[in-house]
């Protein structure tokens, strides 16, 4: 009686190896990851895997899907302000990655500390994703260098010049002295709960 394969588990198996090595696993790779002796084995769980949406064949080359790259199941849409009745309808698989960063070769992630910017809702603990190389439009937050220190903070140009404005009153408003340089422009921020 053939054995009947785990699907989800050998997409498992292949998501930690991804994550370890940051490539899919070769055909070799795949007989040890699967506990496999035939390369015809492998075949057969690389087709079931496809039928199963977690690896597509794009010009004759095997392609990690959304579902084994690390994406999380997009259920719908929740009221945010006077409840509704429920309705859990799996939409899509969304990739945190691709939802928030649009130039991967360009972004950085920073850990926040100092509560300067509480007011724009930029907590101590919290993870910002900047992106370098864009030119900041008044009143977006930036990472940025001035007077040789570094800090985050609302940039704000006016006639009078740049300035660097926090979202806490009891921080004062900074006006380079010497210089500015512009780190990157903030472009999410990422909260951990628990």
């Amino acid at each position: 009686m053939p054995r009947v394969m785990d699907v989800k588990g050998h997409a498992g198996k292949m998501r930690e190896f991804m994550q370890r090595e940051g490539r899919l696993p070769g055909y070799s790779e795949m007989l040890a990851l699967f506990g496999y002796r035939s390369k015809n084995a492998v075949f057969g769980a690389l087709k079931k895997l496809e039928e199963h949406g977690f690896i597509e064949k794009r010009g004759g080359k095997i392609m990690p899907t959304l579902m084994l790259s690390g994406g999380v199941r997009m259920l719908g849409a929740v009221q945010a302000g006077f409840p509704s009745p429920a309705e859990e309808d799996i939409a899509d698989t969304l990739s945190l990655d691709a939802y928030l960063i649009r130039k991967p070769e360009a972004t950085f992630i920073l850990s926040v500390h100092g509560d300067s910017m509480i007011n724009a809702g930029i907590l101590p603990g919290d993870m910002v994703l900047v992106e370098k190389g864009g030119t900041p439009k008044s009143h977006d937050v930036v990472v940025a260098q001035v007077d040789n220190e570094w800090t985050l903070k609302y940039y704000i140009k006016d006639e009078t010049g740049v300035s660097l404005e926090p979202a806490n009153p009891r921080y004062p408003v900074i006006r380079p002295r010497l210089s500015l340089t512009i780190g990157g422009i903030v472009k999410a921020v990422i909260r951990k709960y628990g």
